[in-house]
């Protein structure tokens, strides 16, 4: 078989019809989000015919073309796979960990396919996170992530008062940047209370840097609702695939349009929050 060669954004080599950029094949392979195949790419992890690419606009053929990360051949996935997963505490929701600490994949017993979480939880949070094969699904709810609510069930050292809980609803400012108005409601009055948090934004450990701002730390942190997605209740470290309709309704979303802004239901009495 006669493979092609990498072109360029620039190249002047004959193309394929049936080429695309390559962060996008990778993506559609199921190997990562769009976003961090960008970065396998630009770190020199990914091979086309033999060769290290790394310029982002750089195209290939996947039906053609040897495409490789990190020395592995990809292919598309057989089926698509969309998986809720309840994280436990401890769990890295990267796919490679230099520390050697346990990854989220890890839980997914009898999925033979490769997944990779959308989004992220650090590795002291848990609850809700999705994992999939199916890259445009990936791309479109990280594309409207900064418009779907998240609602968070989060234990707080101490016992804010009033103010404080007001200026975490009109925005706290992280690296030079006021977040979002959030909404948040006591959950559980006690000395060290639970409250529950949504938020529209995803910055890293943004809740927990919100209430550091203040004074406070926080000591647990679930993530219970993405969107119209609830956890219900799903055992920690357990997992179930989401239901074609619940597929469906998250493909309908549009950037520009997926924050739905829906009031936070009262939460019913949950065990286990300790």
């Amino acid at each position: 078989m006669e493979f092609g060669v990498v072109r360029g954004v620039n190249s002047s080599f004959r193309t394929s019809k049936f080429e695309e950029r390559i962060h996008k094949i990778v993506s559609r392979a199921g190997v990562a989000s769009r976003r961090k195949a960008e970065e396998y790419i630009q770190s020199g992890r990914v091979t086309v015919n033999g060769e290290v690419v790394r310029e982002l606009g750089s195209k290939a053929d996947i039906g053609r073309d040897h495409i490789k990360v990190d020395g592995k051949l990809i292919r598309m996935p057989r089926r698509q796979v969309h998986i809720l997963l309840n994280k436990p505490r401890g769990y890295v929701t990267t796919m490679f960990d230099p520390e050697g600490r346990r990854k989220v994949t890890d839980l997914l017993r009898g999925i033979p396919e490769r997944v990779y979480p959308v989004g992220r939880l650090d590795y002291q949070s848990e609850g809700l996170l999705l994992l999939t094969n199916d890259g445009d699904f990936a791309n479109l709810i990280m594309l409207a992530s900064s418009q779907i609510p998240k609602t968070y069930w989060v234990k707080i050292s101490g016992a804010p008062d009033e103010a404080d809980i007001e200026r975490l609803r009109q925005g706290i400012k992280l690296d030079g940047r006021t977040t979002a108005p959030a909404r948040i409601r006591l959950f559980r009055a006690a000395a060290n209370p639970w409250y529950e948090m949504t938020i529209v934004e995803g910055r890293q450990n943004q809740i927990r840097r919100m209430f550091s701002r203040l004074g406070y730390l926080v000591e647990k942190l679930r993530r219970v609702r993405v969107g119209f997605l609830k956890l219900g209740d799903l055992p920690p470290g357990e997992f179930r695939h989401l239901l074609p309709k619940e597929v469906e309704r998250f493909r309908r979303l549009r950037p520009q349009r997926a924050a739905t802004h829906e009031r936070v239901p009262a939460p019913r009495k949950v065990s286990g929050l300790g």
